[in-house]
């Protein structure tokens, strides 16, 4: 499908309603946006984000649930009561320490202004425009968390776009476990009575070099990484107490099963070399690798180059589409898309200082009007197809 022939799917008079909702709201939208990002809050503690953001959409007569299925940071909010439902993500959660260097911001900014240009077609196209404050999808699961008790089945299309240095289609996430890892020693005095310590320190130390040494062995397309937490408290006293945050990443959550075996036993072997106990505790339910919906995706790839966006970037690039995200579960249970809108900004790139920066100002207001309208215009074609 070219571009010319998408305004042939959408007809000239539906396209410039949409693009003018967009733009009549792009003001609010920024505004959202920036207060967002100028108020980070990390996963499970979106308070204010969930407050705004369900603001915004009751302001636009959006029925409203705040606190939805008992999350205190969740928001569910509904536009028209038609048979063809659509549901549009709204991430607003932020990384610990680097504030919205994900984008966050943009993505609740983006899927709001879908959502907003979609509720003028409601009665006519027998829809429900549903919006979904999803809180943690920085490592801990929220619409996991959300789909056991019910929500997002029976869409017929869920959607999101994440901002991302370039433009890039089609979102291939690993498959990725969180785990929690802690090693309980025995303290004792590092100088004077070392041979009554257990050091928990030694043990992070060992499983980190068989960890390394395992990575030689790791197949292609496998990742292994975390961070220690806490080390212990004085250089005197031997550490008995240690913990550290752990992720696993596979291509598949068949893959990642195996690989998490192996390297559980890295972690093991740090216990049985210094005599510490070891406990290995998931942050989440493992994220899945996202099923894309394809016709969805070329539509929403087609309208997007029809708004000047480019896909031409070269792959490395483009490699943001291979994080994690737990959009990827909702993908096994409804269809699904999960693109990547560009702020033009590499090398600067996600999780990185340099990259919040760029989540407000020129590149992140046009990523929210093109992000919007691209979304709004492809679920009208898909649940019109």
């Amino acid at each position: 499908m070219t571009a010319e022939r998408v305004v042939t799917v959408t007809p000239a008079t539906q396209r410039d309603r949409v693009l003018g909702v967009v733009r009549a709201q792009q003001a609010a939208l920024v505004q959202l946006s920036e207060t967002l990002h100028a108020n980070p809050e990390t996963g499970w503690q979106e308070h204010r984000a969930a407050e705004w953001t369900a603001d915004y959409l009751a302001s636009l007569g959006f029925d409203v649930e705040r606190s939805y299925l008992g999350f205190p940071t969740a928001v569910r909010a509904v536009f028209g009561s038609g048979s063809r439902r659509v549901g549009l993500m709204a991430e607003y959660d932020a990384l610990p320490g680097l504030g919205h260097a994900c984008g966050h911001n943009i993505i609740t900014a983006m899927s709001c202004g879908a959502a907003a240009a979609l509720a003028g077609f409601a009665k006519e196209h027998d829809l429900t425009v549903e919006v979904y404050g999803t809180p943690a999808e920085e490592g801990g699961g929220g619409k996991i968390e959300l789909l056991k008790k019910g929500a997002f089945h029976g869409l017929d299309l869920a959607m999101m776009a994440h901002p991302s240095p370039v433009d890039s289609a089609e979102a291939r996430p690993f498959a990725v476990a969180h785990n929690h890892v802690e090693y309980k020693g025995k303290s004792a005095h590092a100088a004077a009575y070392p041979e009554q310590g257990v050091n928990a320190n030694d043990a992070f130390i060992v499983a980190q070099v068989a960890l390394g040494l395992l990575r030689q062995q790791l197949p292609a397309g496998t990742r292994v990484h975390g961070v220690q937490t806490r080390g212990g408290e004085a250089p005197n006293a031997i550490p008995e107490k240690t913990e550290g945050r752990w992720y696993v990443r596979a291509e598949s959550l068949a893959q990642l099963g195996v690989l998490e075996e192996r390297v559980n036993q890295c972690f093991e072997a740090g216990a049985v070399a210094t005599g510490c106990e070891l406990s290995i505790t998931p942050e989440s339910e493992p994220y899945s690798e996202l099923r894309t919906e394809e016709r969805a995706l070329m539509l929403y790839k087609e309208h997007a180059k029809s708004l000047g966006r480019t896909f031409d970037a070269p792959p490395g690039q483009a490699t943001m589409n291979r994080a994690s995200t737990d959009m990827g579960n909702v993908s096994q249970v409804v269809p699904a898309i999960h693109p990547y809108i560009g702020l033009g900004c590499y090398p600067a790139a996600n999780h990185q200082p340099e990259f919040a920066a760029h989540c407000v100002g020129e590149a992140a207001n046009r990523a929210i009007h093109d992000g919007a309208a691209a979304l709004a215009l492809t679920a009208l074609d898909f649940l019109a197809g």
